[in-house]
């Protein structure tokens, strides 16, 4: 790497690690992270943790990587795939402020291995965020 290079990177991590950090920092308590190709997800559930059978949110930001566009939407599911099925309800997704979005009507019915997706639409391509949650 010659002496350019290396200053550039030298100079310019800081700066776009620091973006990257800054991602959800205004969800307070504990998060989870997930990264895509295009978009970093942080999120964390209200309550938690979640119980079976009982209503939830999740509150969560979407920031976009380098040069990813802004999403134009974004929805929140949840899926069981050890069983092939889904939640048994539709969650509502509203966006709070900037990048801060709040998803409302999750409900996980039974114990095990549960995928939370996040569909990222932007630009006409749709990116699929997952983190799992294991409920006992």
């Amino acid at each position: 790497m010659n002496v350019r290079a290396a200053a550039c990177v030298a100079l310019c991590l800081p700066l776009y690690t620091g973006i990257a950090g800054a991602c959800g920092s205004a969800l307070s308590g504990p998060t989870r992270t997930v990264d895509g190709a295009r978009y970093t997800v942080v999120f964390k559930t209200v309550p938690e943790p979640v119980k079976v059978g009982t209503h939830f949110a999740v509150d969560f930001a979407v920031c976009p990587r380098a040069p990813a566009e802004t999403p134009s939407a974004v929805r929140v599911d949840a899926n069981m795939p050890a069983h092939r099925h889904g939640m048994n309800y539709r969650p509502v997704v509203t966006a709070r402020s900037g990048d801060l979005f709040r998803a409302e009507g999750l409900l996980f019915h039974m114990p095990g291995r549960w995928d939370l997706t996040f569909d990222v639409d932007a630009g006409g391509r749709t990116e699929r965020l997952t983190s799992t949650l294991q409920l006992e």
